[in-house]
């Protein structure tokens, strides 16, 4: 017997009204059999780049042929192209406005679709609820067996968010903060594998801390570097909220000294 289908929703929604709840019901009106994961619905409102760092942080962990649906949508209703693109273990729909970027990068990419069919859309159309009335229900088609090519015309290429890079001058490596979890830890776009076993990082006025295996490596309170979930090194407070009690958000330079 074959697995039910698997569709991951990414939102900035939150939960406190009926947005997600409405999606869902579509996704299973037209997928009644899909299993729907909630990846995360607490992307700060209209944040590109959160988006896209969670998406590319935890779709890999998905079953094969995952449909992963993002809607982080800030210009809904406009004349931004909505897109399906398939890759060779993932499918992947959203408005492309660089949300689903960072996770394309590390796929290899079969095919990019603009979503036009309009008799695959959930009825008449709101201008500001796309979510309901063109994502969740292609979503949905593409889950249930839909092939790529229904949902609309090819395209060749899709719009890239600027991804920040590190810079490694030898000695150390200069970075940024891409993300701040709900733990106030502060991730940066610095490769955990770039670094040795120790080193020493700086940010903001001169403020600096060492590089730890594990948060409980450092006494409570006391903060710290270590390489997170993701792959990347944070900067953290073992037991508290590194960017509320130091100051840190998305942006701020990070620097890491190799011992």
């Amino acid at each position: 017997m074959s697995s039910p289908p698997v569709i991951s929703l990414t939102t900035d929604f939150g939960l406190d009204d009926w947005f997600v709840g409405t999606m869902k019901g579509v996704i299973l009106d037209r997928c009644p059999d899909s299993r729907i994961v909630d990846l995360s619905h607490h992307i700060p409102p209209g944040d590109l780049q959160a988006g896209a760092f969670a998406l590319a942080a935890s779709y890999k962990f998905f079953p094969k042929q995952t449909v992963h649906l993002v809607v982080v949508d800030p210009g809904v209703g406009s004349d931004r192209n909505s897109i399906a693109v398939k890759t060779q273990e993932f499918t992947f729909v959203g408005p492309d406005n660089g949300v689903l970027s960072w996770a394309l990068a590390l796929e290899s990419i079969e095919s990019i679709h603009r979503l036009e069919n309009l008799e695959l859309f959930r009825g008449e159309l709101s201008n500001t609820f796309h979510g309901r009335d063109v994502f969740a229900p292609i979503a949905a088609e593409l889950a249930g067996g839909k092939r790529i090519e229904e949902v609309g015309p090819e395209t060749s290429d899709y719009l890239r968010l600027h991804r920040p890079e590190p810079i490694d001058s030898g000695g150390s490596i200069q970075g940024e903060v891409v993300y701040i979890d709900r733990f106030g830890n502060a991730m940066t776009n610095i490769p955990g594998n770039s670094i040795g076993e120790t080193g020493r990082a700086t940010f903001g006025d001169g403020k600096e801390c060492d590089l730890r295996n594990c948060y409980a490596d450092s006494p409570h309170g006391v903060l710290l570097a270590v390489r997170g979930s993701t792959g990347f090194i944070e900067i953290a407070v073992n037991g508290g909220d590194a960017a509320t009690t130091h100051g840190l958000k998305v942006g701020d330079e990070v620097s890491l000294a190799r011992q």
